[in-house]
C-alpha cells in the first residue's frame, strides 16, 4: 500500500496487563503493507522487567516475524539509548540489522534552521543577533553536551528569543513595524538551554 504509520510509546503501551499486546497488534496490523515508524523506541525498554513496554516489544517482534514480506519497521532514537533498546531482547538486534547514524547539525546548519524559523514568522534578525546566535550554537556543538537536541535546541532558543523580544519592546511607545519584526542582540544575549 505504501503508507506510513508513525507511533511512539503512548501509541503502543496500555495502562494495564493485556492491553498493550492488543494495542500494539492493532498498530502493527494498521501498518501491514507499509511502514511502521516507532519514534523514541528506546522508551519501550527503559521501564524494567514489569513494564508494559517489554510486552510491546515482544508483540512487535512477533508481527515482524509473522509478516516478513508485508511489514517494514523502523525504530528511531538517540544512539546510546537505541543500543540499550537493541540489547533489551535477544531478537531485536538480528531483526534491526541496518543501523543509520545521523550526524548532529553543524553550527552553519543550526543558524540556517534558526533563520528559517524566524522567516516563517516574518521576523528579521539583526546582524549582531545572528553573529551571537551562530557563536552560541558553535559553542553548543563543540561541547558534546549530553542533552544537545539539534533542531529542538534551535526551536527552544527561538522561543526564548521571542519572549525576550516581547519583553524588550513591550514598553516602547509608538513602535515601528521594523522594531516589532526584528530580533536584536539584546533578545538573544544570555539565553541558556540547560
Amino acid at each position: 500500500k505504501g503508507h506510513l504509520v508513525e507511533v511512539d510509546r503512548a501509541g503502543l503501551v496500555g495502562g494495564y496487563v493485556g492491553q498493550t499486546a492488543i494495542k500494539t497488534k492493532e498498530v502493527c496490523d494498521t501498518a501491514l503493507g507499509g511502514l511502521l515508524f516507532i519514534d523514541e523506541a528506546y522508551t519501550l525498554s527503559t521501564g524494567g522487567a514489569n513494564d508494559f513496554g517489554l510486552e510491546a516489544i515482544n508483540t512487535i517482534l512477533k508481527a515482524m516475524e509473522d509478516n516478513r514480506d508485508d511489514l517494514v519497521v523502523i525504530v528511531a532514537g538517540y544512539p546510546d539509548l537505541m543500543n540499550e533498546f537493541l540489547e533489551s531482547n535477544p531478537g531485536l538486534r538480528s531483526r534491526f540489522n541496518k543501523i543509520i547514524n545521523f550526524d548532529d547539525y553543524s553550527p552553519d546548519e543550526l543558524i540556517e534552521i534558526f533563520k528559517n524559523i524566524c522567516a516563517k514568522s516574518k521576523l528579521k534578525i539583526s546582524a549582531e543577533a545572528e553573529n551571537y546566535t551562530y557563536g552560541f550554537f558553535e559553542k553548543r556543538c563543540g561541547k558534546n553536551i549530553a542533552n544537545f537536541a539539534n533542531a529542538r535546541d534551535v526551536r527552544n532558543y527561538y522561543e526564548k528569543a521571542l519572549t525576550n523580544q516581547a519583553d524588550r519592546i513591550a514598553d516602547i511607545p509608538d513602535i515601528s513595524d521594523d522594531e516589532l519584526m526584528t530580533i536584536e542582540l539584546d533578545d538573544v544575549c544570555g539565553i541558556t538551554l540547560d
